[in-house]
């Protein structure tokens, strides 16, 4: 289990833009930030911005949840660990982990359910044979690492607020 490592392709810096009046990184940032590191994943499977203008087909995010665990600053260097969970002929369930470069903490996560897109009719399709052949490689490196504890997570309430 030691040598099976996440996709690590994606680093980014918090820019002055991002940071909202608490200080850190405001909240859509990180939807931002998290989409460069799916541009990432997607050029590697041969899936990102050159292969939607040669084939017109792209992906589609349907799905999403994130975590918030720890706050970023105004210049903190970003350092993301993406897992491709599972997929199937038409999506892929991805799963990216942003931790702050330098002090190493986990800032947030997001997991994603991407649907691969015929742009021209507007519908789902199947991927392309040698895009499946990467992910299904990608499948195999990543089965074997644990699934972060923020897979799968329920947004709710525990208990009732006391009246």
């Amino acid at each position: 289990m030691d040598t099976l490592k996440p996709f690590t392709a994606c680093r980014l810096s918090v820019s002055r833009e991002w940071i909202d009046y608490n200080g850190h990184m405001n909240v859509g940032f990180y939807g931002v930030a998290f989409d460069k590191a799916s541009d990432a994943l997607l050029d590697h499977l041969g899936l990102g911005e050159a292969y939607r203008h040669r084939t017109e087909a792209s992906m589609f995010i349907v799905e999403s949840h994130m975590t918030y665990d720890r706050e970023v600053c105004e210049g903190d260097g970003l350092r993301f660990e993406t897992l491709l969970l599972d997929g199937d002929e038409k999506r892929l369930h991805m799963f990216h982990a942003m931790y702050n470069e330098s002090e190493g903490y986990l800032a947030a996560t997001t997991e994603l359910m991407g649907l691969h897109v015929d742009l021209q009719a507007r519908r789902s399709a199947a991927f392309p044979q040698e895009n499946r052949a990467k992910i299904i490689a990608m499948l195999e490196e990543h089965r074997g690492i644990a699934r972060p504890k923020q897979c799968g997570q329920v947004i709710g309430i525990r208990r009732q607020l006391a009246g």
